[in-house]
């Protein structure tokens, strides 16, 4: 019986001595998570951030890249899931917290920083330049045939075409209803609800007529569509930021100033080649993170 005493304590001692520094390893490991929406710009975003801070901190950062839709990353960041993530202020403002559409960006900014401040504890960061509002394409066909340059000069044809869009567009405030309200629209038949990755192809298969698209995509040029002018300025301006929980810059104060470093480097056509490298030549993401990121001597 002794034996097996002296056993035992001869295999737990070196646990014993073990187990504090194991303990502390865990707890010194600083980690922060960057979420980022379904869509190339929106991932390639959080991707900058992401390498920006591992250049910049000694922190280690989870990235939860390409998680969804607005929804499930605000979700997310309200929950703790996510610490940080790219979101644009119309974004906020219609479909977050349900507001009317505010035609001036400042006065948009400053009405969602502060509301996500006094309500969710989320702190928007300075913006990074670029305006990627919703916009309403048409194939070339169609505008060749209608000879439609606004929203407003597509009611009259719009009963013999086909309207799709992501899920995502239909169940925002500044999406499909408000649309067809505010303009009277009247598309043929249901409009089609796709996943995004999906939409331009059904553009160019002629299976859809009309879809919404973000200014900023790459996707536009490849597809020659026709952006048609937002006459009655039914989509607010919709300039992206970084969103951080104010408890993780309570931890970190110095992602701040990290961050906002990338303030007003993006205007659109920076944004759209950046997106078009992605979406149309085939770059990897991380790549063209790291390239964004050198040229502008951030790393």
């Amino acid at each position: 019986m002794k034996t097996m005493k002296k056993w035992l304590l001869t295999l737990a001692l070196p646990l014993i001595l073990i187990l504090p520094l194991l303990l502390g390893s865990c707890g010194s490991g600083n980690t922060i998570t960057i979420g980022s929406k379904d869509f190339s710009e929106n991932i390639l975003l959080g991707e900058i951030f992401a390498q920006l801070i591992e250049a910049k901190t000694d922190l280690k950062v989870n990235r939860k890249l390409n998680m969804g839709g607005t929804f499930v990353n605000f979700e997310a960041i309200k929950n703790n899931q996510i610490d940080i993530y790219p979101e644009y202020t119309g974004t906020a403002l219609t479909a977050q917290l349900g507001m009317e559409v505010i035609s001036d960006p400042d006065e948009t900014y400053n009405v969602v920083a502060e509301e996500f401040d006094s309500r969710f504890g989320i702190k928007w960061l300075e913006p990074l330049g670029f305006n990627n509002t919703y916009a309403i394409a048409v194939t070339e066909k169609i505008y060749q045939e209608t000879g439609a340059k606004t929203i407003s000069e597509l009611i009259s044809a719009a009963p013999e075409l086909i309207f799709g869009a992501e899920h995502e567009f239909f169940d925002r405030e500044d999406g499909f209803d408000g649309l067809i309200a505010t303009y009277g629209l009247n598309f043929k038949g249901d409009p089609l609800k796709m996943n995004v990755s999906l939409k331009y192809q059904a553009m160019d298969n002629g299976d859809i007529d009309v879809t919404d698209v973000f200014a900023t995509d790459g996707n536009i040029m490849k597809y020659n569509l026709k952006i048609l002018e937002d006459d009655k300025g039914f989509f607010p301006p919709y300039y992206a930021a970084p969103i951080i929980r104010n408890k993780t810059l309570e931890k970190y104060p110095e992602l701040e100033e990290i961050l906002n470093s990338l303030a007003g480097l993006f205007d659109d056509e920076t944004m759209t080649a950046l997106n078009y490298k992605i979406d149309v030549e085939g770059m990897d993401i991380a790549a063209v993170a790291k390239e964004f990121l050198e040229e502008n001597n951030l790393i």
